[in-house]
């Protein structure tokens, strides 16, 4: 006799409560207190003075804005520049393997990896900057990117573009190669070209996989950490510090970790809410095909 099903599911359950489900139990916990983090130290109940801090705190409320600007980013150039990449690199074009192949090694690369090579580049000293310093002059906009706002947060979003597209155009990938070729057959003998073909046949057959690529972009530029830490340490004056990085400094750096998993707590809250709504505004939970273009 074969054993139930729920059976089988028993060790990822337990993992995800183990991993996923405590943390976030103790960090609940922790929000209610005033505690440091040193072992000698006992938490002490401070009731939800945490939570109403959080409204009179303007470099949090900044930090929510970052992350919002920087998920418009990533959103509005990841999913024009992995769907065509992916669209062209599911057909049948010369040398298609070796340029794809060049195109995904940032995804081989850790984020920490990809942090440490964008600083070394864009060093106003040592960097490209100082090599084109005699060309372009020693004040102009690339001198210091990391030295003015609006330049280091554009800088954020087209790094997490270099480093994080390649997976998203994978799944475009193997969505078009999904579409029964005999679509396009037909639509060229009715006359359709290739643009057509693209707005008519490609895209409409490639929503799902837009719905999974998109609800990533979203939750992984919820998740963005160590690149801000690394390349920009939340600055200049917090114009690229958001929510996960805010938590960092706040909770671990500062020492204040009741506050830091106050913020963790609105952070999860927050990306599992806008997951949701992506979800059901898409009618992604009702999809019943198995296959992209089925």
């Amino acid at each position: 006799m074969s054993r139930p099903s729920a059976v089988w599911a028993l060790p990822a359950v337990a993992f995800f409560a183990f991993f996923a489900l405590l943390p976030l139990a103790v960090a609940v916990g922790l929000s209610f207190t005033k505690y440091n983090g040193i072992r000698l130290t006992t938490p002490q109940f401070v009731g939800l003075d945490n939570w109403t801090r959080m409204l009179d705190d303007a470099p949090l409320h900044r930090a929510v804005g970052v992350t919002v600007v920087l998920i418009v980013l990533a959103v509005a150039t990841q999913v024009p520049v992995s769907l065509l990449i992916g669209v062209w690199a599911a057909g049948p074009q010369r040398m298609r393997a070796a340029v794809t192949a060049l195109y995904f090694i940032p995804l081989l690369m850790s984020t920490a990896a990809v942090a440490v090579l964008w600083a070394s580049l864009v060093d106003p000293n040592f960097g490209l900057p100082a090599a084109l310093a005699p060309l372009i002059g020693p004040d102009t906009f690339f001198s210091d990117l990391l030295g003015e706002p609006a330049a280091a947060l554009g800088l954020v979003a087209f790094i997490y573009l270099w480093g994080a597209s390649p997976l998203h155009t994978l799944l475009y990938q193997g969505g078009a190669r999904a579409i029964p070729e005999t679509l396009y057959q037909a639509a060229e003998l009715d006359g359709a070209g290739r643009v057509s073909q693209f707005f008519h046949i490609t895209l409409p057959l490639l929503k799902h996989t837009m719905i999974t690529s998109t609800i990533l972009m979203v939750v992984g530029t919820f998740t963005t950490f160590d690149l801000i830490l690394i390349l920009t340490h939340g600055g200049p004056s917090g114009a690229t510090s958001n929510l996960p990085y805010f938590m960092y400094d706040r909770g671990i750096a500062a020492l204040d970790f009741g506050y830091g998993s106050a913020i963790a707590v609105v952070l999860v809250v927050i990306a599992g809410l806008v997951s949701w709504a992506m979800v059901r505004a898409s009618g992604y939970d009702k999809m019943e095909g198995t296959q992209e273009g089925i």
